[in-house]
């Protein structure tokens, strides 16, 4: 795919057809990760997303939303797409070299089917005016075996109504939603996590790592996150110990509803 003929991509103007007004901007979200609160939660959504995927050697990538300030981890991937959708805006990445992105309509993705084998949704799903149909475009461009992770801010933590950060507009989620979000569009979770336990509050962001440890025993409920990896061949068996487990759906029992399960199962 040739993403060079986006003449308003590098420009970063939204064509009208593209729509789309609940979205924070290019611009707001590239300053907030350029600030303390916003390295702190690219650092910590960067560690499980290492726990997860690792380097994805020999992957395609397709990162929907603004996902680029974690995409360059990626650096064992065959080819890595950044797609952002109309009323956000877009940037030129990688910084150097040639340009990666492109402006999209997200309820069309201009990609052949089964085109990805990760597929990577941050702030993308809380703002969308049709998440449904959003994740229904990125399962189409997922390949039969490819695995998709939904980033989404949780509903229950401090972090959703944060209106200084991204994770403080649109709709934040909870893990019940984002699995039956995924079960209508065909998939089945396969693991889950969270993180950004930490409260935004810049004197509190030094301690952000024991609030992660203490946070997941204790409170699950206040992290800000919730990360959720779906695929149509697996589910997760989530063990004694809390790790989340793949097993073949073939060999498997109906999943446990989401309110059953407290475990914090990591992804990967």
């Amino acid at each position: 795919m040739n993403v060079q003929g986006h003449g308003d991509v590098l420009a970063g103007r939204t064509p009208a057809a593209y729509g789309g007004d609940m979205r924070r901007s290019i611009d707001e979200l590239r300053t907030f990760y350029g600030e303390p609160t916003g390295a702190l939660a690219r650092r910590l959504l960067a560690r499980r997303l290492e726990d997860a995927w690792g380097e994805a050697t020999g992957c395609d990538v397709l990162g929907l939303g603004y996902a680029t300030p974690w995409l360059d981890a990626f650096v064992g991937a065959r080819r890595v797409v950044a797609a952002m959708p109309g009323g956000q805006g877009v940037e030129h990445w990688p910084s150097v070299g040639r340009n990666r992105s492109l402006l999209v309509d997200d309820r069309r993705l201009p990609f052949a089917a089964g085109a990805f084998d990760r597929i990577l949704l941050v702030h993308a799903l809380e703002e969308a005016d049709d998440p449904t149909a959003l994740l229904l475009e990125a399962v189409r461009a997922l390949a039969p075996t490819g695995r998709i992770i939904l980033a989404a801010a949780a509903r229950g933590g401090l972090w959703s109504r944060a209106e200084n950060t991204p994770f403080g507009h649109g709709r934040p989620f909870t893990r019940g939603q984002l699995e039956r979000l995924v079960r209508e569009a065909g998939l089945e979770p396969t693991a889950w996590s969270q993180t950004l336990y930490v409260p935004p509050w810049s004197p509190l962001l030094p301690l952000a790592d024991g609030f992660e440890q203490v946070g997941r025993r204790i409170a699950p409920g206040a992290a800000g996150l919730i990360l959720l990896e779906a695929s149509r061949q697996a589910y997760a068996r989530i063990r004694p110990s809390g790790k989340a487990q793949r097993v073949p759906a073939k060999a498997a029992l109906a999943p446990q509803p989401a309110a059953s399960v407290s475990h914090d199962g990591p992804l990967g």
